[in-house]
């Protein structure tokens, strides 16, 4: 039944010389174990992950020996030259903060008047006072007027 096919097949292998028999033979469809050739599969892809992934170990642990390697070099420069470690540095600048566990909360009214002055400039800023001015003189204007 594969006979034509596989023997083109086998005609080019001879000629060029780059495919096997077997794997032209499966190609055709002539082993017919398709279960089998998906656990290969399969597993090849498991070893494959597994491979990354410990490459990945080896990479990982090869960088942090360098890194630990590049700090006793920094360390010894340090220790020379008596400067500081940076985080030392940093800890001794660092004072403590006020606590902010004892802090009074903010209702969500004054947090939305802080929000709403941050966002207002100068102009709007300044038509809102000149907008509450002009409401006060008209209400002292209505309240000494009245109308006959």
């Amino acid at each position: 039944m594969y006979a034509p096919v596989y023997a083109y097949f086998l005609d080019l292998s001879k000629a060029f010389d780059l495919v096997s028999y077997d794997i032209l033979w499966r190609a055709v469809g002539g082993d017919g174990d398709d279960s089998d050739d998906k656990e290969k599969e399969e597993e090849a892809e498991r070893e494959r992950q597994e491979a990354i992934r410990e490459a990945e170990e080896r990479r990982k642990e090869k960088h942090r020996k360098m890194e630990e390697e590049r700090e006793k070099m920094r360390q010894e420069i340090r220790d020379k030259y008596k400067i500081p470690k940076k985080e030392e540095m940093v800890e001794q600048q660092q004072a403590e903060p006020d606590n902010p566990l004892m802090r009074k909360k903010k209702t969500p009214e004054e947090l939305a008047a802080e929000a709403e002055l941050e966002d207002q400039d100068e102009f709007t800023k300044l038509k809102n006072t000149i907008e509450t001015q002009v409401n006060e003189l008209k209400s002292q204007i209505e309240s000494k007027c009245v109308m006959q």
